[in-house]
């Protein structure tokens, strides 16, 4: 499996092309998950401001995050804190909100409606890369990729693509889409994937090189575990893990031998644990960005300092053994 080629550089940050298509996005990209909920509009235009000036582009929502606010956020934001056109906007359809539950809705009809609707929160005419959020074998394939068809037929995005998709349901989607020229061909899956959580390696990965199919892996930082702020055994607060549950499995006498190792990696680097962690995942072959999701700008800069490291490869070579599934 080859790694994702490294292309041009803009404002510092590597881009890199999403699989065989012409799309291509900064290595590490800008989750949105909080914005709207615990990150306001003023933290937003900074972290997006930070982002654009760092070189970054691939911005990655949801209709569902902050309960649509996280759109809404963008879309004032792309219009007069960035360039629209030197931003990757990266959208998702297929789980909405009722009330507090989520549902999963991928009918032809459930995602071109989510679809408009995240235009009009997005305020803007088209997504750069539009993704259906997950897979339902309850559903039927063929209606759920019309969608896709039509949605890129019709302008309303420039690509597509399908997150948390396993081997074989990406290996089906893409495999259906390269049926005909006529059909919209599927240029990434957006899966989780980190030192705790290595999973998209067994199928995910193999099927998404075979497919010329860019991976895009979100926590790559095991929902934080992997910087370190939990290595005392005291949880925060005011951390996610100390707000829900989640972590629990990353909270584990198995990831803690991981924490430790990317630590000791990182003393010895003279870095952040988060920055050898991140680095890690975002250089594994196959894998186009690693999206990181931040409640703050200070955050956001901690990240970013990651696109200065590379990892020498015995370094890499003792992260793997450690995480080894």
């Amino acid at each position: 499996m080859e790694a994702a080629s490294d292309s041009t550089l803009a404002g510092g940050m590597v881009q890199r092309r999403v699989g065989r298509s012409g799309l291509t996005v900064s290595r590490l990209g800008l989750g949105t998950l909080s914005w709207g909920s615990e990150t306001d509009a003023a933290e937003a235009a900074e972290q997006l401001a930070i982002f654009a000036d760092a070189g970054g582009t691939l911005i990655d929502t949801a209709p569902h995050y902050g309960a649509g606010h996280a759109e809404e956020l963008l879309g004032a934001l792309l219009h007069k804190t960035v360039r629209r056109e030197d931003m990757v906007v990266a959208t998702k359809a297929g789980i909405g909100l009722r009330g507090r539950d989520l549902t999963v809705d991928i009918s032809r009809r459930a995602l071109l409606d989510t679809l408009d609707l995240s235009l009009a929160r997005l305020d803007t005419d088209h997504v750069d890369l539009w993704q259906v959020h997950v897979f339902d074998p309850a559903a039927a394939l063929d209606e759920t990729l019309s969608a896709l068809d039509h949605a890129l037929a019709s302008g309303r995005t420039r690509y597509v693509g399908v997150s948390n998709h396993a081997g074989w349901e990406l290996a089906r989607t893409a495999t259906l889409q390269e049926s005909s020229p006529a059909h919209a061909r599927i240029v990434s899956d957006q899966v989780e994937y980190s030192l705790l959580n290595r999973g998209a390696e067994a199928e995910v990965l193999p099927a998404a090189a075979a497919l010329g199919v860019g991976v895009l892996a979100w926590a790559p930082l095991g929902g934080g575990v992997l910087t370190g702020k939990y290595r005392s055994g005291k949880t925060p607060t005011d951390s996610r893990a100390g707000r829900y549950d989640t972590l629990d499995r990353y909270l584990v006498p198995a990831a803690r031998r991981v924490v430790d190792a990317v630590a000791t990696a990182a003393k010895g680097l003279g870095a952040a644990p988060l920055e050898v962690a991140l680095a890690w995942v975002r250089d594994r072959p196959g894998v186009t960005a690693a999206i990181v999701g931040t409640r703050t700008a200070t955050q956001l800069r901690e990240v970013l300092a990651a696109e200065a490291v590379t990892l020498p490869a015995e370094i890499r070579t003792a992260l793997d053994d450690v995480s080894a599934p």
